[in-house]
């Protein structure tokens, strides 16, 4: 099994691997001079003509033998685990740079869940292929040779009939092989499917729980579990039945070996030193062959692993992406747009409307509707869309993702907040300067309390655990307040949270709506009244559109929302 891409990907890591081949041969080359030393030892002592001199010599030389030859395995040792490190670092960096340039979009090509398997155990498993794998391979073509020729000078019959039983180990390989790749590319496949199904429902326990769905999920996901268990043993019964042919082959061909050697001897055609190292050294013939076989199973999980590893990063990369944006202002005019997550199903339906520069435009709807899409469309999230998302007169296809999010911030209802230090969350790697870090938290109203604690120093959490849901949408809004863009996306930034803090974030929206654009997706049609345009959705396609006054003048879907919401309130108050 020897794949030709991954040895051309990784080049470097080759030329270290021959490096740990010449050890191991080196220690092969140890290994047979002390049973020669053996050999001649036994057959003097067998012959009466040992003296002290001599056994202090062999045993000397012996000793030094072992000692070079413990230093050799160590320098074998040091290649492999430099070849693993190379290739880990290697294979991790290449992927992880191949999905950036892939962009904002790259989920439409592969799922997070199954980007961290297989750069985390995929990558792992490829470590044994280069780091065990191909060296015990060529140095299994190489071990046998050097032997059949020592072989040669002593009892050339015997080394025939060993050289002959060697090919079957691999012809043994070759035959699980073809078996091998498709059950391996199964057991892949459950094994992210299992992965993905884990990272969801561990994602949405909390939700489960509400929800009293936890033991469905439960009971589903023991399904997988049970499928993954069916594939998982279907592969390691065919790891067994391999070995056990190895074995058989190994064991066999030695004993054969061996028996030729002992009846040559018998019928005075060899000498005793000849027919000994013959019969210990004849199972050195296969025991690299089958320590190939044993990293075999391992080196077809990294090739399976490998095969969608590749799949990523043949992904095409979007070169079309060339065009940088003027910093003057930011139009946005969609165009005849279409789009659905699936073919069959379509989630946007031939809409076009424009954004002007400077311009507060709130888009509203029930749910499904699709306004949250449009934010993603307009942000690049995905990009298999039908019709035009014009950036100053630019398809946003063709502009690049980091001139864009210079101009453009993105600000959801569900925030992701790192494990770290408050500045941590604010900065990433910006060199931002404190007061306005200060002003940013001051208008959050987010500045008292972390004043009251370590400042910029307080740690938070993972995930935002030690916020409440309004503090972490706050804390969003300060982050976003900090990268002082041109175009502010609210998507239901005030869902979910506290009446306090909707009202404080409101506020924030509607002073930045004075200098910036700012569109304002919401559920909740009293947020946009003062909005200067007001867009609104129904089953993917915009029903009506104008500012509040005239909406709520018109018979439609928003005054009938309205006047919902309305009476809901004033219940609930």
């Amino acid at each position: 099994m020897f794949n030709k891409r991954l040895i051309q990907e990784l080049p470097d890591a080759m030329m270290i691997i021959y490096k740990q081949v010449f050890y191991k041969w080196l220690a092969l080359i140890t290994n047979i001079t002390l049973t020669f030393e053996f050999c001649f030892l036994f057959v003097k002592l067998i012959e009466n003509h040992l003296t002290i001199s001599l056994l202090a010599i062999i045993i000397g030389s012996a000793l030094i033998l072992l000692i070079l030859r413990g230093m050799i395995l160590k320098k074998s040792n040091d290649y492999s685990f430099q070849s693993s490190s190379l290739v880990k670092t290697t294979l991790r960096t290449r992927l992880f740079d191949h999905v950036l340039k892939m962009g904002m979009h790259y989920q439409e090509s592969v799922t997070t869940s199954e980007l961290v398997q297989l750069a985390v155990e995929g990558i792992n498993q490829l470590e044994t292929y280069f780091a065990m794998y191909l060296p015990q391979l060529f140095y299994s073509l190489l071990a046998p040779l050097t032997l059949f020729i020592i072989f040669l000078f002593f009892d050339y019959r015997s080394a025939l009939v060993l050289l002959i039983c060697v090919p079957l180990i691999p012809v043994s390989i070759v035959a699980v092989q073809k078996f091998a790749k498709k059950l391996l590319a199964k057991y892949w496949d459950s094994y992210t499917t299992l992965g993905d199904s884990f990272l969801e429902n561990l994602q949405g326990l909390t939700t489960l729980k509400i929800y009293q769905s936890d033991a469905y999920k439960h009971q589903e996901m023991n399904q997988e579990a049970e499928n993954f268990r069916k594939i998982t043993m279907r592969v390691l019964i065919m790891q067994l039945n391999s070995i056990s042919i190895m074995d058989i082959v190994a064991y066999g061909g030695a004993g054969l070996g061996s028996y030729f050697a002992f009846t040559h001897y018998m019928h005075h055609e060899i000498s005793l030193f000849a027919a000994i190292l013959i019969i210990l050294l004849s199972f050195e013939f296969f025991i690299p062959l089958r320590q190939l076989g044993s990293f075999f199973h391992i080196a077809m999980n990294g090739i399976a692993a490998s095969d969608k590893i590749f799949k990523i990063l043949d992904q095409p990369i979007d070169n079309s992406k060339s065009y940088h944006l003027e910093n003057v202002s930011y139009p946005i005019e969609v165009k005849n747009l279409s789009f659905g997550y699936q073919e069959d199903r379509q989630i946007l339906k031939d809409i076009s409307f424009s954004i002007k520069p400077h311009q507060f435009v709130g888009i509203v709807g029930e749910s499904g509707s699709g306004k949250s899409t449009i934010a993603k469309l307009i942000m690049g999230y995905y990009s298999r869309y039908k019709g035009d998302i014009l950036i100053q007169n630019l398809q946003r296809k063709t502009i690049i993702d980091e001139i864009f999010l210079n101009h453009f911030v993105y600000i959801s209802h569900d925030p992701m907040i790192f494990k770290g230090t408050l500045k941590d969350n604010l900065c990433f790697n910006h060199d931002i300067n404190k007061k306005a870090i200060d002003d940013a938290l001051k208008k959050v109203c987010l500045y008292d309390f972390f004043a009251n604690q370590k400042g910029l120093e307080t740690e938070i959490l993972e995930n935002g655990s030690n916020l409440s849901g309004g503090q972490k949408q706050r804390l969003n809004l300060a982050r976003a307040l900090l990268h002082d863009s041109d175009v502010y996306i609210f998507d239901e930034a005030t869902s979910n949270i506290d009446v306090e803090s909707e009202n404080m974030i409101l506020d924030v929206i509607e002073q930045l709506a004075r200098e910036k654009t700012v569109i304002m997706i919401t559920h909740r049609l009293s947020n946009v009244i003062n909005c200067d345009h007001v867009l609104v959705f129904d089953h993917g396609e915009i029903k009506q559109q104008g500012n509040h006054e005239t909406l709520i003048q018109e018979q439609g879907i928003y005054q009938n929302l309205f006047k919902q919401q309305e009476q809901l309130e004033v219940y609930q108050k």
